[in-house]
């Protein structure tokens, strides 16, 4: 295909990337005008994804996501390895402690859970499959970001450093390193209430044979249970399940 050609689906693709929790809607003219492109190619593309069910049209010639993405999200769960292998244990967890369990990854610079096997007394989570979490903050996060090679780190580190700080880590490369370092040797994380105050997280990386996580398990509860938690259990239960799911994936 003509780089001019590739050029212009990417863009076209582009406008799926627009529409965030400040921008559930769009109009032609916003779109336009965020790609750079004139409003004639701008209404092209928007025709297009409508064609496509990627868009669709709901106001006053405003603009959300379609249909379709729910489709191929069915789609996406069913193909997903680390769920297939994944889910089977989370069930387990769930069964042996009454919490919730979650699954995250890493996508390019965000961190978004997949899936939630709900507890005994389900936790209200301000995030959830889909909606991007704040990288330095909770216990997912930190296991996955802690299994990354440090020179993918350190480009997070120099692109985001002042929302790692506002998060509450070191504003220094190399203490920010130590930290994560630390986080990778234990194998685990346990954050209360940095995310969300009235929840608690353990947290492991499922291990990819290269080091690196497949993504991270997490056992979430309220942090008033915190009094009655055996935390070392609770820390021997998640790493075990990581590591069996990393065995099944490898």
């Amino acid at each position: 295909m003509p780089e001019k050609s590739m050029s212009s689906l990417g863009r076209m693709l582009g406008v799926l990337d627009l529409f965030d929790d400040r921008h559930l809607t769009r109009t032609a003219e916003d779109i336009s005008a965020a790609l750079d492109v004139s409003l004639p190619t701008g209404y092209r593309y928007v025709r297009l994804l409508l064609e496509a069910g990627l868009l669709q049209r709901v106001e006053d010639s405003h603009y959300a996501l379609g249909p379709r993405i729910i489709l191929l999200d069915h789609y996406i769960r069913k193909a997903d390895p680390v769920l297939r292998e994944g889910m089977p244990v989370m069930r387990e967890l769930v069964a042996a402690t009454g919490f919730d369990c979650v699954v995250s990854a890493l996508f390019g610079p965000q961190v978004l859970d997949t899936h939630r096997e709900m507890g005994s007394t389900p936790a209200t989570l301000a995030y959830g499959r889909g909606r991007p979490r704040p990288p330095f903050q909770g216990a997912a996060p930190k296991v996955l970001l802690a299994a990354l090679p440090p020179a993918q780190l350190r480009k997070i580190f120099d692109a985001r450093r002042d929302e790692a700080v506002r998060g509450g880590l070191p504003g220094d490369w190399s203490d920010f390193r130590k930290q994560f370092a630390a986080i990778r040797k234990a194998g685990h994380y346990v954050s209360i209430g940095e995310l969300e105050p009235q929840l608690a997280a353990v947290a492991a990386p499922i291990p990819k044979v290269d080091g690196g996580a497949w993504a991270a398990l997490s056992l979430v509860f309220d942090t008033s249970r915190l009094s009655i938690v055996d935390v070392d259990k609770m820390v021997h239960l998640i790493t075990e399940g990581a590591a069996r799911i990393g065995g099944r994936l490898a």
